[in-house]
């Protein structure tokens, strides 16, 4: 009942400050990164567009989900044939014009009203992974990291037959921001209609890099864009972690105060990387730091087309079982892992969590200004999830049947 207030109390006051619905002449609260939209970025864009408004008014993370979905359920089911741009794009998929965000946030301010009268929305009762999480531009002239937070999954995707899923990502754009506004906006959509997302997350993961790049790289060539993005995903449903990365963006898991290691990032000197490259016609070679055909420093990202084959769309994904001994995730950019080493960003977490008692608030900002004082002047983000209640000691070691017989 309680939830059922605050989500309440959240309509009211939301409805209150939004001037809607939106005119013709109105600007828009929030302005989209394109104006050109194709069919198959709908329900990304759309979803992306609600979350980000309402937590602009600190909606309640599962209510914002409910509500994202709702719109863009509704708007996949409304007939947009009316606001295509008259001219027809080359490759057939014909975009929308800027209308769509208008039309996206009186959708949401009719959801809104509609479920101030009556709330259908029930959040199931599970728990949330506690996050920690902070981005800077540092030195840099602009911030081309993006991150994604998804704690509630299920609730985003409307998925009523699954364990408890939660997905966060990390983004490092270079050459511009697009690419890595596009994956974050797009990845998790295209990893749920993926036919293999119930029965094989990983298998999915990498179609949906791949499905991402493909489509990217279109979007580039209609609107002229020349930039990529690296990534790194880490999906968890259940008690299992699956993750999934192209270039150098990481992500490192720690269990029991000590790190393990879910991936290798591609960067151009790894040997499989190199030998791949120069297999395809093309060079490793050092400016300052190894890059491929002499210009970019990671050997695998989404977008990038002057580059492809050589950077290619490809993900590495992994699968690890947890077994509730895993304290949390870091997942970073190259920004931060320039600079500090996983051994170091364990120090620095578990020195933060021991001075504030357990308190996970400033765990990320901890982190980045850590990179950034070991001198590192690239855009950091920083992402913690935590797995279990870091107030809580952790759990002690069970003793399986296996080791009491080697004990006897």
């Amino acid at each position: 009942l309680n939830e059922e207030k605050t989500f309440r109390r959240f309509l009211e006051l939301f409805l209150r400050e939004m001037k809607m619905p939106l005119q013709e002449s109105d600007p828009l609260p929030m302005r989209p990164l394109s104006d050109l939209v194709s069919e198959d970025e709908v329900e990304g864009e759309c979803l992306d567009l609600c979350l980000q408004h309402l937590y602009k008014y600190n909606c309640p993370c599962s209510l914002a989900a409910a509500l994202a979905r709702a719109t863009a359920d509704s708007m996949l089911q409304t007939d947009l044939s009316v606001h295509h741009l008259s001219k027809t794009v080359e490759d057939g998929a014909e975009p929308f014009p800027l209308k769509l965000a208008r039309l996206v946030f009186n959708r949401l301010f009719e959801m809104c009203c509609l479920w101030l009268k009556e709330l259908p929305f029930h959040r199931r009762p599970q728990p949330y992974y506690e996050t920690s999480i902070h981005a800077i531009k540092n030195m840099r002239r602009k911030m081309e990291d993006k991150h994604v937070i998804i704690p509630d999954f299920n609730t985003l995707f409307n998925i009523q037959d699954q364990e408890e899923q939660a997905f966060f990502a990390v983004f490092d754009g270079h050459g511009g921001v697009d690419a890595a506004i596009y994956a974050a906006n797009h990845l998790h959509v295209n990893l749920v209609h993926q036919e293999s997302f119930n029965h094989d997350p990983g298998e999915a993961l990498y179609r949906a890099f791949k499905l991402t790049d493909e489509r990217f790289v279109k979007k580039a060539s209609r609107e002229n864009l020349r930039c990529g993005t690296t990534g790194v995903v880490t999906f968890l449903r259940g008690r299992t972690l699956y993750v999934a990365w192209l270039g150098d963006s990481q992500v490192i898991l720690v269990r029991r105060g000590q790190v393990v290691e879910l991936m290798k990032p591609h960067k151009p000197d790894r040997e499989d990387e190199k030998q791949r490259i120069e297999a395809l016609g093309g060079c490793v070679i050092w400016f300052g730091t190894w890059r491929v055909n002499g210009s970019l420093s990671v050997s695998r990202a989404i977008g990038d087309s002057e580059h492809k084959p050589y950077i290619c769309g490809d993900a590495d994904h992994s699968i690890f079982p947890l077994d509730g001994s895993e304290d949390y995730l870091i997942l970073a950019c190259d920004g931060f892992w320039d600079t500090v080493s996983p051994d170091e960003a364990v120090r620095v977490v578990s020195d933060h969590l021991q001075e504030n008692s357990g308190d996970t608030t400033m765990v990320a900002h901890k982190l980045v200004a850590s990179a950034r004082d070991a001198g590192s002047s690239d855009n950091i983000t920083v992402i913690v999830v935590f797995l279990r209640d870091p107030r809580s000691p952790p759990p002690t070691k069970m003793l399986t049947l296996k080791s009491v017989r080697a004990y006897l």
